[in-house]
């Protein structure tokens, strides 16, 4: 909302007084149309005090119809009307050519930059990509050469399958598809054994194609043969063929962790505070003092860039940050709620481990306390299929 009314500032604004009995029903339609009211006031229950655009003012007329609502147009601000005031005072219509010519100047280079698509590529690394090939805030749009880019990131990167860069006013849209890494997959014509991709015991093994190397209750290891890939007859010579079986392994995973009775916990007062700066491309100008008057807080930081229509951005960034205060208190937990809530904290790391289509059989826990804490072990018993093949090079 800063950046709007600053923008309409500039483009110029209206005071309006709207009178009815359905006030509450004109602010519900003006927020359903993301029409944009500022510095609100109420008089009574039937008058509103409210700032809104030029643009927006012309889209009101059939709420007003709509609420039974009267709309007076209390006063103009903003430049355009300012300039109009005083249009023989050449100060002001210079200044007014100085805006428009540094508009029309800025709006032949990039001040924006918007990467979509990427998940496991980083942001910093595709920008990084961008830069070296002399796309970056700043530049001229007319040494952009969009392919030459495109062709030169494709050639350096073997995980973007597909790429896109799209110049729209002064806002740069780089769109990409990763590439997804496929398994090594072995052709059902292959001779292949079938073997252990991690250590655990075989409870099942039923082999339709290949000779079962192990049996139930057996002990494996990580890239033991379960089922050969080769087929001995009692006349005949051996024959190589593609293992195929249904092989059920059970596995045991293990977390195990320190608790101590005595912790120190982390809660959030409530109390905010906000502090903006502005960027003018390598130049930071901050509206705030460096301290902040929170002894702990956890910070979030936002970045906008400062836009005058959809694609047309400035090269201005308007830089809020927003400090959250929180405090630290000590907590004794007996040990019956340690043992509760150290579990939670184990099941999730646990869960990490444990392969999506495994079938938890059991889990138990161990612990041993001492006058510290607990020390906390959790194990699960998991049963999984083994779909591993190994292509046999004759």
């Amino acid at each position: 909302m800063f950046f709007k009314i600053g923008i309409n500032y500039i483009i110029g604004y209206i005071k309006i007084r709207v009178e009815g009995f359905y006030i509450e029903r004109f602010m519900n339609l003006c927020q359903q149309e993301n029409i944009l009211l500022w510095h609100v006031k109420r008089e009574k229950d039937s008058i509103l005090w409210a700032n809104i655009s030029i643009a927006d003012f012309k889209r009101i007329k059939h709420m007003t119809k709509v609420t039974s609502c009267k709309v007076k147009i209390e006063k103009k601000k903003g430049l355009p009307f300012l300039f109009h005031r005083y249009h023989k005072r050449k100060i002001f219509a210079g200044l007014l050519l100085v805006v428009i010519f540094l508009l029309i100047l800025s709006s032949n280079y990039v001040w924006n930059i918007e990467i979509n698509g990427n998940q496991a590529i980083s942001q910093e690394d595709l920008m990084e990509n961008l830069k070296k090939e002399g796309l970056t805030i700043g530049v001229n749009k007319k040494d952009v050469h969009t392919k030459e880019i495109i062709r030169a990131i494709r050639m350096e990167r073997n995980d973007i399958a597909w790429m896109s860069i799209d110049l729209k006013g002064t806002n740069v849209i780089v769109k990409i598809v990763e590439t997804k890494e496929k398994p090594e997959l072995v052709d059902s014509n292959d001779y292949c054994n079938i073997v252990a991709d991690h250590d655990g015991m075989i409870s099942k093994i039923s082999v339709s194609n290949g000779t079962a190397k192990v049996k139930p209750g057996d002990i494996v290891k990580e890239g033991d043969i379960l089922v050969e890939g080769m087929v001995t007859g009692k006349y005949t010579d051996p024959i190589y063929v593609h293992a195929a079986a249904d092989i059920e392994m059970k596995t045991w995973y293990s977390v195990k962790e320190k608790f101590p009775f005595y912790q120190q916990v982390e809660e959030k007062t409530g109390k905010t505070e906000k502090k903006y700066a502005i960027k003018i491309k390598d130049f930071q100008i901050n509206l705030y003092k460096v301290l902040s008057k929170f002894e702990n807080y956890d910070t979030i930081n936002e970045n906008k860039k400062l836009s005058l229509f959809h694609n047309f951005y400035l090269p201005i960034e308007i830089m809020e940050q927003e400090n959250l205060e929180k405090i630290y208190y000590e907590v004794k937990y007996t040990k019956e709620e340690l043992k509760n809530k150290s579990i939670h904290t184990l099941e999730a790391k646990i869960k990490e481990q444990i392969p999506e289509n495994a079938k938890v059989l059991s889990k138990y826990v161990n612990y041993k306390a001492d006058e510290e804490g607990l020390e906390m072990e959790l194990v699960y018993e998991i049963a999984e299929h083994v779909e591993t093949k190994e292509k046999i090079n004759i």
